[in-house]
């Protein structure tokens, strides 16, 4: 997906939530990443993760919801960096 479809798509899933609430990744693993390192219920947990393009889209996509207000950090990652993930800042969750 472009960086423009996968924004809008996130943001359709956030709907009227507080965006410092989400937390915006990007990751080459997303098992790893969401559900291992940042603890996201698979079952009970809000989150959304796709497929980018390229690195460039997924990263694009990162600093562009960073911009708005999403918790997170930027430049991690190599050229495999091509899933782009978010979830809710659960109890639970770990940023």
């Amino acid at each position: 997906m472009t960086a423009q479809q996968i924004y809008n798509e996130i943001l359709a899933y956030v709907g009227t939530s507080r965006f410092a609430d989400w937390y915006v990744g990007i990751t080459n693993n997303v098992e790893d990443r969401l559900f291992g390192a940042h603890s996201v219920n698979r079952q009970f947990g809000a989150w959304y993760h796709t497929l980018a393009l390229d690195a460039n889209h997924s990263r694009s996509v990162e600093q562009a919801l960073l911009n708005i207000g999403f918790d997170g950090g930027n430049g991690g990652g190599d050229n495999t960096t091509t899933y782009v993930y978010a979830f809710r800042k659960d109890p639970g969750t770990v940023r």
